[in-house]
Order: C-alpha cells, then sequence, then structure tokens
C-alpha cells in the first residue's frame, strides 16, 4: 500500500520544476514559433497551481526557434547550434514572463547566459528567496553549456532549487515501450524506476537528466501537457501519465 505524503490541504509537492518543451509554444497550423492563446493557456494553468500555494520553476526548451542537433545537420556546427537554441530559450523565457505577469503573477526570469539587461543571472540563492516569496521563476539559456538539453537543464535546476518532483509535459500522457504515433502496439507505463529508464533508454529524456534526477533522488511525472487539469491533479498527489522514481 503507497503511503499518502499529502498535506492537510491535500497538497503532496509544495515545490516543483515544470519542463516546457518549446514547441507547445508554437502554431503548426499558422506557422508561429510563438502562439499568444498557447502561451495563454500556459501561464493559466500555471496560475492555478501558484494559487494552490505551490512554488514553481520553470525550463523552457527552445526547438520552436532553433534546435543544436537540427542545426548541426544543415552546417550549423553543434556548439554553435547548442548557443543559438540557449538563445532561443530565452526568447521563449520572455515571453512565458510576460503572459505570467499579464495574469497578476510575479515573475523572475535568470539565465545561465548573462543578459542583465533583459534578465537576472541565474544565482541559486536569489532563485530560493524568489520561490519562498511566491514568485514564479522562469530559468532560461539552458545550462550556459552547449552538449546539454533543456531535459538536462532542468534536472539540474530542480536539483538546485530542492524541487521535490520534475514535472515533464509532453504531447503524449507519459512514457511508452515504443512511439505510441508509430506504434500501435505501444503500451505505457504507469511506473518506470531510473535505472530502467536508463536501461532501456526511454527517449523522453536524456539519459544525462535521467541520471542527475537519479543520484539527486528527485521523482519525475511525464504527462500529458494537453490535459488541462493535470498539473493540479498531480501536485495534488494523484497518479496522472508516468512516474519514474527509485522504487515504484
Amino acid at each position: 500500500m503507497l503511503l499518502d505524503t499529502r498535506g492537510h490541504d491535500g497538497i503532496k509537492y509544495r515545490r516543483v520544476l515544470l519542463k516546457l518543451s518549446g514547441e507547445v509554444l508554437g502554431n503548426r497550423a499558422s506557422g508561429d514559433c510563438i502562439d499568444p492563446d498557447a502561451l495563454a493557456s500556459m501561464a493559466t494553468r500555471v496560475k492555478r497551481i501558484v494559487e494552490m500555494g505551490v512554488q514553481i520553476g520553470i525550463v523552457l526548451g527552445g526547438g520552436n526557434i532553433f534546435r543544436g542537433i537540427k542545426g548541426e545537420t544543415k552546417g550549423v556546427s553543434r556548439t554553435t547550434g547548442d548557443n543559438m537554441g540557449m538563445l532561443a530559450t530565452i526568447i521563449n523565457g520572455l515571453a512565458m514572463q510576460n503572459s505570467l505577469e499579464h495574469l497578476g503573477l510575479e515573475t523572475r526570469l535568470q539565465t545561465a547566459i548573462e543578459m542583465n539587461q533583459v534578465a537576472e543571472p541565474f544565482i541559486q540563492r536569489k532563485a530560493m528567496r524568489h520561490l519562498a516569496k511566491g514568485r514564479v521563476v522562469i530559468f532560461a539559456g539552458g545550462t550556459g553549456n552547449p552538449y546539454f538539453s533543456t531535459d538536462s537543464a532542468a534536472a539540474l535546476r530542480a536539483s538546485e532549487i530542492g524541487a521535490e518532483v520534475l514535472l515533464k509535459a509532453t504531447k503524449v500522457d507519459g512514457i511508452y515501450t515504443a512511439d505510441p504515433n508509430l506504434d500501435p502496439n505501444a503500451k505505457r507505463y504507469a511506473t518506470v524506476t531510473y535505472e530502467d529508464a536508463l536501461r532501456k533508454r526511454l527517449q523522453v529524456m536524456d539519459s544525462a537528466a535521467f541520471a542527475l534526477c537519479m543520484d539527486n533522488r528527485i521523482p519525475i511525472v511525464v504527462f500529458d501537457f494537453y490535459d488541462k487539469d493535470a498539473l493540479e491533479r498531480i501536485v495534488r498527489g494523484e497518479t496522472i501519465g508516468t512516474l519514474v522514481g527509485d522504487e515504484v
């Protein structure tokens, strides 16, 4: 029997790190790399859990604007492409910050690449203070180093801020044995250990991110971003998507 770790108010996770891919910001139909409606929808969902008393940090990908690995196939060096991708996450971070502030939330944008005119440099102690004051902290610029994905940046920031869980939003409702869009026989895992995620090379997050969460014992919940109630249900401790952890 699983132990119920929720507090008296029904909240299980008090501090979370939300990882969003850049693609969820765009609109393929219109060709917009940043869609105001998609931003507003995300911001509204974040606001709901902030109002529940949850402290939240956000890491955004940059794939809607530029992806370093893809650039390498077209003649852009990996280091240059990754630097371009990290700058793309800062653009997305500014867009998310603007959307959240339109809803009345206090925010801070911190970047791994110093850009003092538009954001604070990432300083762990300052990030912790912002979270304690109820501000949403957006972490942009990846890790500040090429060859590391924004998944790795999310795992790193989750570790640094003491997040109780890393929430990975995807276009499917969890981790599958194969790509469910290509294999109709693919099965969804309800739970999976870090070791199995690494051994089976499950592709939802890269191995460096899985390993970092394993070392710091941060559970990962992989869920369907398009489920508009998922964030609230997860922070209450409901079973949503796939849980990755030590012993699950």
